[in-house]
C-alpha cells in the first residue's frame, strides 16, 4: 500500500504525500467493530503538493469545490471489516476523484432559440400587449 497513487498518464502521487489514519468503524461485527481500527481515512494535501503543476491545481480545486477543505482532500471508507481492503477501496476513490477533478470543463456551444421559438414569443408579447391596452380606461372626447 505505499505504491505511488496513479492518476493518470504523466500525474503520479507518491506515497510520502499521502497521509493514512485509522479509527474505529461503526456498525455491525460486534467486539471486532469495536476494537479493531479499520475505518481508513486517506488525505492528500493538494494545495502545496510539489507533484501536481500549478494549471492543474488550480483546475482541480475548483472542480472539487467543497471536497478539496482547506486544500486537502480526503476520502474516508469503512465499507469492509478489513483494514486492508478498506485501504484499497480508499486509494481506489482517491485515485477516481483526483482523475475527474483533473477534466477541463466542457465548452458551451452557443444556440439560438429556433423559428417556431421566435414566433411563439413575438405573439406572446403581442397578446400581453393587447391584455395591457384594454386595461386603460376609455378615451374621453
Amino acid at each position: 500500500m505505499n505504491e505511488p497513487l496513479e492518476i493518470r498518464n504523466g500525474l503520479t502521487i507518491p506515497a510520502g504525500e499521502l497521509t493514512w489514519r485509522f479509527d474505529t468503524s461503526g456498525g455491525p461485527g460486534g467486539q471486532h467493530a469495536n476494537r479493531a481500527s479499520s475505518r481508513a481515512e486517506l488525505s492528500f494535501d493538494l494545495g502545496s503538493s510539489p507533484s501536481v503543476p500549478d494549471d492543474l491545481r488550480t483546475r482541480m480545486l475548483a472542480n472539487l469545490g467543497r471536497r478539496a477543505r482547506n486544500g486537502v482532500v480526503t476520502v474516508t471508507v469503512d465499507e469492509s471489516r478489513s483494514q486492508w481492503r478498506n485501504r484499497a477501496i480508499a486509494r481506489k476513490l482517491m485515485a477516481r476523484l483526483l482523475r475527474e477533478a483533473c477534466r477541463s470543463p466542457r465548452h458551451r456551444r452557443e444556440t439560438r432559440p429556433s423559428a417556431g421559438a421566435r414566433k411563439r414569443r413575438r405573439e406572446a408579447k403581442r397578446h400581453r400587449s393587447e391584455t395591457k391596452t384594454l386595461r386603460k380606461p376609455p378615451e374621453a372626447e
